[in-house]
């Protein structure tokens, strides 16, 4: 079998023209970096919105203006859906359509996501909006999964972001059912941001749930950075629940569950 980064550029060779919508993770950029040397008519499309870390941002512009993509970007507009405030178990299926919604009325041409061949396995809502409005999955295509993504971007020199963390969006903190507000968001990037400047690559989830702010890591905190977390939560009127071993999806919940 040829290895990922061929079979990723076998892929992408058929398209005249596309856009990738870049969240700033390592999937998405390491797409947009890809496509961007090989589809002609390329675009990079991201969405500015308060569930999306301003550090995400500025990586995207940063590979934007080093590598001369033509970059667009979009308020989504989800804050403005009921649906997507209401935080249900399908929350991103919301999230997606405005997203792609918005790309569909300002691109004229295909559209791509970073979605790879592990995302697959899991409940993702976000999949059944992409297959409403047409999106491409190029890795899927390509069979190529989250540690191939990585290996390509190393093989692009993409050093800088080869080794990122996880990170979706910040509304995936909040435990399913309680409301999507900006404010909460802006604190759960607040703390992560803390947290993540003492463990630089290390997963970090700063949970919103029923009990109070948990705080979520890869391996144990030290107690100052933990005792700087519940003081940021007092400061802000918030209850400090404490912190545990962070587990993927333990803010979701699929009714029935």
């Amino acid at each position: 079998m040829t290895d990922p980064l061929a079979r990723l550029q076998a892929e992408l060779q058929r398209l005249p023209k596309l856009a990738v919508a870049v969240s700033g993770g390592v999937d998405s950029l390491t797409l947009a970096h890809v496509a961007s040397g090989i589809v002609p008519d390329f675009h990079a499309i991201h969405a500015i919105s308060p569930a999306v870390p301003p550090a995400a941002t500025d990586r995207v512009r940063q590979q934007a203006k080093a590598h001369g993509w033509r970059l667009r970007l979009v308020d989504s507009g989800e804050f403005a859906d009921p649906h997507y405030r209401a935080n249900p178990h399908n929350r991103c299926y919301f999230c997606k359509s405005n997203l792609y919604g918005t790309m569909r009325r300002v691109f004229d041409g295909p559209i791509a996501a970073g979605t790879n061949t592990d995302d697959l396995g899991e409940y993702r809502p976000g999949l059944i909006a992409a297959d409403d409005y047409d999106v491409l999955h190029p890795y899927v295509a390509a069979d190529i999964a989250k540690d191939d993504i990585r290996t390509i971007a190393r093989a692009c020199g993409l050093d800088e972001i080869a080794d990122l963390p996880a990170q979706p969006c910040l509304a995936s903190r909040v435990t399913t059912g309680i409301a999507i507000r900006r404010d909460d968001l802006d604190f759960i990037d607040m703390v992560e941001t803390l947290v993540r400047a003492d463990t630089p690559g290390m997963d970090i989830r700063c949970r919103i749930t029923g009990d109070g702010v948990v705080l979520e890591t890869g391996t144990p905190m030290p107690d100052a950075t933990v005792a700087s977390v519940a003081d940021l939560c007092r400061r802000a009127n918030r209850p400090f629940a404490g912190s545990r071993t962070y587990v993927r999806g333990s803010a979701f919940v699929i009714p029935g569950d």
